[in-house]
């Protein structure tokens, strides 16, 4: 089963992410635990040009691009065989968070986003969990964490805010893959609902 988590910066996500594998690990499941801009060599790589830098430094075209060469290489390296040999591939990322922040936020590309990921990945989440939260907050979150990948929280709250109403119609446009999760709880709490649609659609998996 391949699990997405998707929201904007600081809502939790990579938390929920890490805890979910947690739990399944934890319940004997065998778990691959990735992210993305990243999560194979190559990717990596891609992931330090367009993290760090000036907010400017690459125009919403240009990132598309690399972004999605950075998904291709995740794909063939990382997600692909690891499904290929049973596993629960779980990513902090996919190709909702293309389409939200170079295909809608910063202007209007989601056609080229779409149409670059049917052709180049092809592949979609079984399920993604969208975690909301208030952007203001989620923003104070983020940039507290002072690392070095601040280059999309640069952007200010303004795009914060386009990405979480961009978020909401996502989960509305893909309701029987998109999971809204409240995050503005305690991480256990959210944790807990996490947890529990997973198993549920692990178990739909495992009797279809």
């Amino acid at each position: 089963m391949f699990i997405s988590f998707e929201g904007i910066d600081g809502s939790g996500k990579s938390t929920q992410a890490r805890l979910l594998a947690d739990a399944l690990r934890a319940e004997g499941r065998d778990v691959v635990l990735t992210r993305e801009p990243g999560g194979s060599p190559g990717a990596e790589e891609i992931r330090r040009l367009v993290l760090e830098g000036d907010p400017d430094r690459w125009s919403a075209e240009t990132e598309i691009l690399l972004f999605t060469a950075a998904r291709r290489d995740h794909m063939e390296r990382t997600i692909l065989p690891a499904l290929a040999a049973g596993k629960i591939v779980i990513t902090d990322r996919f190709a909702d968070s293309t389409r939200m922040y170079q295909g809608l936020s910063r202007g209007d590309l989601r056609g080229i986003v779409d149409q670059l990921h049917a052709l180049m990945i092809a592949r979609e989440p079984d399920l993604t969990f969208i975690i909301d939260m208030d952007p203001a907050k989620g923003l104070a979150r983020a940039k507290a964490r002072n690392g070095h990948e601040e280059r999309f929280e640069d952007f200010g709250e303004g795009l914060q805010a386009r990405m979480r109403d961009g978020f909401l119609a996502l989960a509305r446009e893909f309701p029987g893959r998109c999971q809204l999760i409240d995050g503005d709880r305690a991480q256990e709490a959210v944790a807990a609902d996490v947890a529990a649609i997973a198993r549920k659609s692990l178990a739909w998996t495992a009797r279809a």
